[in-house]
């Protein structure tokens, strides 16, 4: 019986076309397939997501400098950049390095070639100053502020340590000691906002006081008068001055060493007498202050620090 369903089987089964030195030849009923002697097996198909994966050494790599809203990128001095490209109606292509990078303004009708042969005229100065930003940011980060019990903060090229759960006299919320100590009417452990805004008040204090009594002492050497004075929280901007005598500040100043104040007021006051940076208002400056370059410098390598997170 057994041999009667085989039979049965073999000629039910359909017939093979094996592949035998390139011709394809009909298998006998029952017969094995035949199998190609020079033909070596197959090698098993690789997974369709490995063939997607580019090899490690074509992946590209990423910018070195990354604008955060970034539409083009190019190779500058063999460094990859992410830049902004904005365009409007003006006539020439200008660019502007800041802590976010690259931002770059052309024409209308500028062709992308005309922008990327202008930022490789300037790549060597694009890319040294968009290290120069970078590092400025790492020390930032590095210098923010702490608001803790004991903090310890720049403070006129010195250093205020905060003192918290000491008892002040009357209805006082901060105290200065001349020991470069600020005493807080807070718990030692207050949340350090609050901290932060109790600081901040006394501060503002601080600086108004400072900066009157700079502009009183420079304004009568330089033959002018300064009407008022305002407080300025810009992030990248120390000061201003306009023709009636308003002069702005920014209160980070206080960080830094007198002499460095001096330079920003200074620097305002002579605007009083000339609204340019020409020849003639340089040598105003310098007509109080000789080393004004020194202290030009200085303030541009000494980052102000970070009093919250989202000023990083």
């Amino acid at each position: 019986m057994a041999g009667v369903l085989q039979r049965a089987w073999d000629w039910l089964a359909p017939p093979a076309v094996p592949l035998v030195d390139g011709q394809l030849v009909k298998r006998r009923r029952g017969a094995p397939p035949a199998v190609a002697a020079s033909a070596p097996p197959a090698a098993p198909a690789a997974p369709a997501a490995l063939l997607l994966e580019p090899p490690p050494m074509l992946r590209a790599a990423p910018p070195a400098f990354q604008h955060p809203q970034a539409n083009q990128h190019v190779q500058l001095a063999g460094v990859a950049v992410g830049y902004r490209l904005e365009r409007s109606r003006r006539r020439s292509i200008g660019m502007t390095v800041r802590p976010e990078g690259l931002q770059v303004r052309a024409p209308l009708a500028t062709s992308l070639a005309a922008v990327e042969r202008v930022l490789q005229g300037k790549a060597d100065w694009i890319v040294r100053k968009l290290a120069e930003q970078q590092e400025r940011g790492r020390q930032l980060h590095s210098a923010r502020l702490q608001w803790t019990a004991q903090a310890e903060l720049p403070y006129l090229g010195a250093t205020l340590v905060l003192a918290l759960g000491v008892p002040l006299p009357g209805r006082a919320a901060a105290q200065f000691q001349s020991e470069g100590v600020l005493q807080l009417a807070l718990a030692a452990d207050a949340p350090a906002e609050q901290i932060r805004r109790r600081v901040h008040a006394w501060w503002l204090q601080a600086a108004r006081q400072h900066f009157t009594a700079r502009l009183d002492h420079f304004a009568p050497q330089l033959g002018v008068q300064w009407r008022s004075l305002g407080l300025s929280s810009a992030r990248t901007r120390w000061g201003s001055a306009r023709s009636d005598g308003a002069i702005r500040l920014n209160w980070r100043l206080l960080h830094y060493a007198p002499e460095i104040i001096d330079y920003v007021v200074v620097h305002e006051l002579s605007h009083l007498r000339h609204m340019d940076h020409s020849p003639r208002f340089w040598a105003t400056v310098g007509s109080v202050l000789p080393d004004y370059r020194a202290l030009r410098q200085r303030l541009r390598d000494q980052p102000a620090p970070a009093w919250a997170q989202d000023e990083l």
